[in-house]
């Protein structure tokens, strides 16, 4: 059952340590955050600045050294493995930079394979993943491996594998990173949309032109909150 509030994410005081010789590095250092349902988010930050690491923690990849950090209502830290691989696997959906897709798979069983991990039967499968190509308008490239596809289409493809579980959120990691301007700004025309539908979208990204898509930036500098700015996204009057 969905929780009452309008929560997804509810952070405090994270922090992230790790050691580096004989120094422990800080890679944040007290980050607050909350994101509600339906909100599309940016969290910007040049390298090294942490939000790598936060993205990590935002998707239960780390935990944190420090600090309370709930998903859903669920709180992360009170989690046994096996439970935060289920969370992961349901109310995650990742997208990321480099696609990730199996080479010899065609795209309908690339978008497939977090319900097979899910559990789902067969049947079920095909007919949800179908559905999730339709939504990112690749529905006559479902038998298309990826050395058959654009890279555009690729990420669409692995795009709708994020979404083909119905997550509570889309977590993406530099999805343009590597595509050409024009493509990037299709993939971005494509998020732009799925808020619209009334997706969570958080994406993790260094480009301030990617990041102006979103209705919030988030800035992160030195493993802190350095601003956290609402604002009029691209492309909406």
């Amino acid at each position: 059952m969905q929780p009452a509030t309008d929560e997804l994410i509810r952070a405090e005081g994270l922090w992230k340590s790790y050691p580096m010789g004989t120094t422990i590095v800080d890679a944040l250092r007290g980050v607050d955050l909350v994101i509600r349902r339906n909100e599309y988010v940016a969290i910007m930050g040049p390298s090294g600045s942490g939000k790598s690491t936060l993205m990590n923690l935002i998707g239960c990849l780390d935990s944190p050294s420090k600090g309370s950090y709930s998903l859903n209502g669920h709180q992360v830290a009170q989690l046994a493995e096996d439970e935060l691989a289920r969370i992961r696997n349901r109310e995650i959906g990742f997208v990321f930079q480099t696609f990730n897709l199996l080479p010899r798979a065609s795209a309908l069983r690339n978008v497939e394979l977090p319900l097979i991990y899910g559990g789902v039967p067969p049947a079920e499968r095909r007919v949800r993943a179908a559905e999730a190509l339709l939504q990112v308008d690749l529905a006559d490239r479902v038998d298309h491996r990826p050395n058959e596809l654009s890279g555009g289409q690729r990420q669409r493809v692995s795009i709708a594998r994020a979404l083909v579980t119905r997550p509570a959120l889309l977590l993406a990691d530099e999805p343009t990173g590597n595509l050409d301007s024009a493509t990037s700004v299709e993939i971005m025309t494509l998020f732009d949309r799925l808020h619209q539908q009334g997706n969570t979208i958080v994406v993790v990204t260094h480009e301030r032109e990617i990041a102006e898509h979103s209705q919030r930036i988030v800035t992160i500098r030195d493993g802190r909150v350095e601003r956290d700015e609402l604002r009029q996204p691209v492309g909406v009057p």
